[in-house]
């Protein structure tokens, strides 16, 4: 192995090789069973960031770890067409490059230059995805606008719409103004503003009065433009002030229009005056108590939210009402809804109406994708009744089919599946999957997989026009459907009895509603079982948190804190990474501020660290559902750990290669084998070992199980094992030799096994070189079995043995330490209160004790026998004394058993408050009491040992 371990010399060589072989694919013996993960498809505009990164992490890690159990195991990956983010690329770059918008080039046109871009560039994140190691298949990588996919979003669609599931109608949607189509809640980012609230005065009609004698009721908005859609104003049924007024009229201010009083609990009658004006049309709250009153909507707005000339009335049903006057005063006609803002409040004021402009902090809803303010506007959209599906899609949780981890993260999906409203599913783009509905010159709607297929069922002549929708469908329709669409539904049915349901979904919490939800119920009632039963998509979903940068804060590249997993893989210098933060800022203030933290954090870049250490270091910091502040310095951590791991390997070959290395190994010609009291120990460990990780895999806890990873392969294989394999293979018998060579290279090439599903690269190469040694045959470690656990292998005493020998260094270590003697300084130990079984300990392991510890003699003493002036360490019931002649500074000695009583003393009087707390006691297990109350006996016997010790120097200071 070469001397530095360098990841960047190894890891795309070994991936290239990994898919060139085929070792993704599913292996086709179903004998262990069957595993699948869906990747949840990053768009194909996107490129990698630090939630991919762990979220890939963790489902490679589940499907590498899954493959080596011997499961027929696939990761289906795949990107989303992303309709909104890829057509203003395409746009944007049509501009750029021609001068030209998609209307000048015409649908078709425009769609054969995405897909053109698409060719060009679509596969960064899918290259990106390689760099971090992820074992999935490409040969079977799907996309949300490919033609199976298209087919059973085509196919879905009419089916639900047969089913009397999807409609189509007048209802209020995020409106985006700029780019012209209705968008989701998730696309709407809330920006916290200060904007101002408008006390505005409508007079009451037919010379009624309030209960105090105004002629005319305040309200106050944040959005007065909207007034010119007022339906009503609203009071809370409770409010004594204007129960007298329910049932009567406003005359609305402008545009003269009688408008009802109306009573409803919407209202919060100590907020304000405790009158609400209500503008269906144009607010969502509203919307819904219009329904309630059955109220017209008077839409005020254009679709690129200007004044209309004349308001759009609709009724509370969304059919159109012809008998209300719509009409709005001219002069408003054509102006921005913010300049009509202004005007109309000059206008108030002007009518003596403007009771009064107040400061008001609000949150305002911006698009994600254009950045404009968003419209609650009425459009005509096409819906899916989805309470239906939603109760199905809710038992199948309750019941326990689909399981959440963590648990908690149920409540957010019950909350909103009880309160589920008709999902809006109709974009006014482009690119996506076009609506399959065809409408007659009548306006009819015919729904059918094709044209043909519309004509044929409803009996069409040729000669009669249709015309497709031109609205797209929301690219969440097309992943509801992922876990099914990309395993052939609804023509090859093979794959998804092997795979489906699918065993794991990993996700972030912000997308339970928006994509988890969705896959559920539409999963559930288009897939059924053998027996009509209706089949979850996953059984499993775990959900993530988010990562964040180190103060907490959530990445983003207006902060200029996003880290690029790719600069922590490959390292990027500091000018380099000054620049990508900051190159693309139109705010010369920002940027500048972007580039000084920048500077200040990284002072010299970012050094390389390689995937493994990256993955291992996110897998680390996966507790249940947390969001997770980034740390460099664990980053740091883990890549020294890759480098000890390196060099642990290189030590073992050093002393195994081209040598006996007991059964199984080449250069084996037979001969006895005996393993050293280290060898039997560590095979015991790692068998515990192997138990705990499969254990904390199960359960989720991927910090756990690295966190177990790292203690075996840091703290006792390299620390502690291979400093024991040294006496023997320098003055053992070759029996002994034998054993321990043995030893080192089983253990080392199951432990890559064990490590394996986290850190791929280091380990497949470490394995290669170790394998032939262990006599261990295969191609590649990925297909290689998974360490099982082997009570058989754990031997208890020898563990038991092997730990108090531990201990026996480390007390010597640590006095070493505190009085400052140097580790080659041979010492000589005195033992008091030494038991049979730490006599037969002390006899059998002198060489330890000799090279590790550096002691020269250990003598034990006779009961009763008086020791000299020495410092002490506790073994249990035994006492180790280091003679201080020569060694000791008494007031340091003293010093330090001083610490030791503070510290005992803290922990006795922390043990004794439990045990005083009746609440405790009476809820506590009996064992957990026996327990804490044997503790307490021992630090107490710990306590008198070193109040004696502390005498002894007292006497000695005298």
């Amino acid at each position: 192995m070469e001397k530095t371990y360098d990841p960047q010399s190894i890891e795309q060589t070994l991936y290239q090789n990994w898919e060139e072989q085929g070792y993704f694919k599913p292996h086709g013996d179903e004998s262990q069973g069957n595993y699948c993960i869906m990747i949840p498809p990053p768009n194909v505009t996107g490129s990698l960031h630090m939630g991919h990164a762990f979220q890939d992490t963790i489902m490679d890690t589940l499907t590498r770890y899954q493959r080596m159990k011997g499961k027929n195991t696939l990761w289906q990956v795949g990107t989303d067409h992303a309709g909104i983010a890829t057509q203003m690329l395409v746009e944007r770059k049509l501009e750029a490059e021609e001068g030209k918008n998609r209307h000048d080039l015409g649908r078709d046109a425009f769609m054969d230059k995405v897909w053109e871009w698409k060719a060009q560039s679509g596969g960064t994140i899918t290259k990106q995805l390689r760099r971090m190691g992820a074992s999935v298949d490409w040969d079977r990588e799907r996309f949300t606008m490919d033609e199976g996919l298209s087919k059973a979003v085509q196919e879905v669609f009419v089916r639900l719409y047969e089913d009397e599931l999807i409609y189509r109608g007048k209802r209020l949607v995020n409106w985006d103004p700029k780019l012209h189509t209705a968008i989701s809640d998730l696309e709407v980012e809330s920006k916290e503003k200060q904007g101002h609230m408008w006390h505005l005065r409508y007079p009451l009609a037919d010379g009624e009065l309030t209960a105090d004698g105004k002629d005319y009721l305040e309200v106050a908005t944040t959005r007065p433009e909207t007034m010119l859609g007022d339906s009503a104003v609203a009071v809370h049924p409770d409010d004594e002030r204007y129960q007298a007024l329910v049932g009567k009229f406003i005359l609305l201010p402008i545009v003269n229009r009688r408008i009802p009083i109306v009573a409803d609990d919407y209202v919060d009658m100590a907020f304000g005056t405790g009158c609400v004006k209500i503008t269906p049309a144009h607010d969502f709250n509203d919307y819904e108590v219009g329904k309630r009153h059955n109220l017209p909507m008077f839409n005020v707005l254009t679709l690129d939210a200007a004044i209309r000339a004349s308001a759009e009335v609709v009724n509370s049903d969304g059919t159109f009402n012809k008998t209300l006057d719509g009409s709005l005063p001219e002069r408003f006609a054509g102006l921005d809804r913010f300049k009509a803002r202004d005007a109309i409040v000059a206008e108030f004021d002007t009518l003596g109406l403007l009771e009064k402009i107040a400061p008001h902090a609000l949150k305002v809803p911006y698009g994600d994708r254009s950045g404009v303010v968003i419209e609650p506007m009425l459009t005509d959209q096409w819906y899916v009744a989805v309470a239906p599906m939603a109760k199905t899609a809710i038992e199948a949780v309750e019941n326990g089919s689909i399981k959440f981890v963590p648990q908690q993260y149920e409540n957010m999906y019950f909350s909103w599946m009880r309160d589920i409203q008709d999902w809006c599913i109709s974009r006014q783009l482009w690119w996506g999957h076009r609506i399959p509905a065809w409408y007659d010159e009548n306006g009819k709607v015919y729904v059918g997989r094709n044209e043909a297929d519309v004509r044929a069922k409803h009996n069409i002549a040729d000669s009669m026009t249709l015309r497709q929708d031109e609205d797209v469908l929301d690219t969440w329709f097309s992943s509801a459907l992922w876990t099914f669409s990309t395993l052939g539904w609804p023509d090859n049915l093979e794959d998804l009895k092997t795979f489906h349901p699918t065993d794991v979904l990993v996700t972030g919490f912000d997308i339970i509603f928006f994509w988890v939800a969705r896959m559920i119920m539409m999963t559930m009632h288009f897939i059924k079982d053998e027996d009509g039963k209706p089949q979850v998509p996953f059984k499993t979903v775990y959900v993530t948190g988010l990562i964040r940068d180190e103060a907490g804060n959530k990445m983003s590249k207006s902060k200029g804190n996003v880290l690029d997993p790719l600069d922590m893989i490959d390292g990027i210098g500091l000018e380099d990474l000054v620049e990508k933060r900051t190159g693309n800022m139109m705010q010369p203030q920002l940027a500048a501020k972007i580039e000084k933290s920048t500077r200040k954090e990284f002072a010299d870049g970012i050094e390389a660290h390689g995937t493994d250490a990256l993955r291992f270091t996110l897998a680390a910091m996966a507790s249940t559902g947390r969001d997770i502040n980034w740390d460099m310095k664990r980053l740091d951590g883990y890549r020294s750990f890759c480098n000890k791991l390196w060099n642990a390997s290189r030590y073992v070959l050093m002393n195994t290669e081209d040598q006996d290395c007991g059964p199984g190994s080449p250069e084996h010609k037979g001969g006895e084998m005996e393993l050293s009291l280290a060898d039997r120990w560590i095979i015991g460990l790692f068998n515990q070992t192997v138990k705990t990780f499969d254990d904390h895999m199960i359960a989720y806890r991927f910090d756990l199980a690295a966190n177990t990873l790292y203690e075996f392969t840091w703290n006792q294989f390299c620390d502690w094992y291979l400093e024991l394999t040294k006496p023997v293979l320098q003055n053992g018998s070759e029996a002994q030799m034998r054993g321990t060579r043995h030893t080192l290279v089983t253990v080392l090439e199951a432990m890559q096994r064990l490590m394996h599903p986290m850190m791929p690269y280091i380990t497949e190469t470490i394995w290669q070189r170790v394998k032939p040694l262990a006599g261990v045959a295969g191609d590649t470690i990925m297909l290689a079995p998974f360490p099982t656990f082997d009570a058989a292998k754990v031997d208890s005493a020898a563990m038991a043995d092997l730990e108090w020998v531990k201990q026996v260094i480390v007390a010597v270590r640590n006095i070493r330490a505190e009085l400052n003697i140097a580790p080659s300084k041979p010492l000589n130990a005195l033992l008091r209160g030494v038991s049979a079984q730490d006599k037969a300990r002390v006899e059998a392991n002198q060489t330890f004790f000799t090279t590790l510890a550096r002691l020269e003699s250990m003598t034990i003493l006779a009961d009763g026998e008086t020791a000299p002036m020495s410092t002490t360490g506790l073994i249990g019931e035994m006492e180790l004394l280091i003679p201080m002649a020569g060694l000791i500074d008494v007031a340091a000695e003293m010093a330090r058993i001083d610490k030791q009583l503070e510290k005992l003393g803290q922990e006795i009087a922390r043990i004794e408050g439990k045990l005083s707390n009746q609440g405790f006691v009476a809820k506590a297990p009996a064992e957990v009491i026996d327990k804490e109350r044997a503790k307490m006996t021992d630090l107490k016997r710990d306590m008198d040992k070193l109040n004696e010790q502390k005498s002894e120097f007292a006497k000695l200071e005298a």
